[in-house]
């Protein structure tokens, strides 16, 4: 695959850019009943949920592959202004969006 600067800013020092559009990558998963209840468990007595801190982890992961893929399709150099995304789908579903600017050196 096609190496691509990928950075939260505006620009990346010392390129011209052109705009080529907004490019996106997605998930959407669920949790497991029999993990939430262990994570409940855990929820008493405090500390790191590992099960759910993982699962949110691969999920940001797939979304910003995703993302760089899409640019990787408009043979773009570079995307700007990344941004993560997370939003409740239903009860137990939960959206990871990775999202940002595709640009092409000049």
């Amino acid at each position: 695959m096609k190496e691509i600067i990928v950075t939260t800013g505006n620009e990346i020092a010392g390129k011209k850019l052109k705009v080529l559009g907004v490019v996106r990558g997605n998930t959407v998963r669920s949790r497991h009943i029999g993990r939430d209840i262990m994570a409940g468990f855990k929820m008493i007595i405090g500390g790191e949920i590992k099960t759910f801190t993982d699962l949110i982890s691969k999920s940001r992961d797939e979304a910003y592959n995703r993302m760089v893929d899409e640019a990787v399709k408009l043979n773009a150099d570079g995307i700007i202004g990344m941004r993560f995304g997370t939003s409740s789908i239903m009860a137990n579903s939960s959206e990871i969006l990775a999202y940002g600017t595709a640009v092409k050196f000049i």
